[in-house]
């Protein structure tokens, strides 16, 4: 399952991918927002990023404005690993080298046909594991350590 949301800035990308991956067979469950009213967006990264980090869905798409925002929310999510992405080799390196679960997309700067290829690619692309499940075994140990600090 993939879950997917959005603040008004993407909204209109979201529903695009929503249609898109569903034509495609996929299960999507979509968070919202469901209009261009103005919305605050970690309330929609925080559904998708907890839904992630529980094991609810096994991935998870962000659109907001810029991505940025929805970036940050999601990572403070335990084994979250989302990856703002704008073009085609992000896509591939965000899932290859960093396993990235969530991908976070721009609303204001990624055309629709481009936002499909990317998408098309991140969930297509396996993980690489190799020296690579080295370093995301890094990023979860860190992620430990400050999770059993902040007890």
């Amino acid at each position: 399952m993939i879950a997917i949301g959005s603040d008004h800035g993407g909204v209109e990308l979201k529903d695009f991918l929503v249609g898109h991956l569903r034509g495609q067979g996929a299960e999507v469950c979509d968070v919202g927002t469901q209009g261009r009213d103005s919305v605050d967006y970690p309330d929609y990264g925080r559904e998708v990023a907890q839904r992630v980090s529980v094991g609810q869905a096994e991935r998870g798409l962000l659109v907001c404005t810029s991505g940025i925002g929805m970036s940050i929310v999601a990572n403070k999510f335990p084994g979250v690993r989302a990856a703002l992405v704008g073009d085609l080799d992000g896509a591939r390196s965000s899932r290859e080298h960093n396993d990235a679960n969530i991908l976070v997309l721009s609303g204001a700067k990624t055309a629709a046909a481009l936002a499909r290829a990317i998408v098309d690619t991140w969930l297509a692309t396996e993980f690489a594991g190799g020296r690579h499940q080295r370093r995301v075994d890094k990023i979860s140990a860190v992620e430990r350590e400050f999770s059993k600090s902040n007890q």
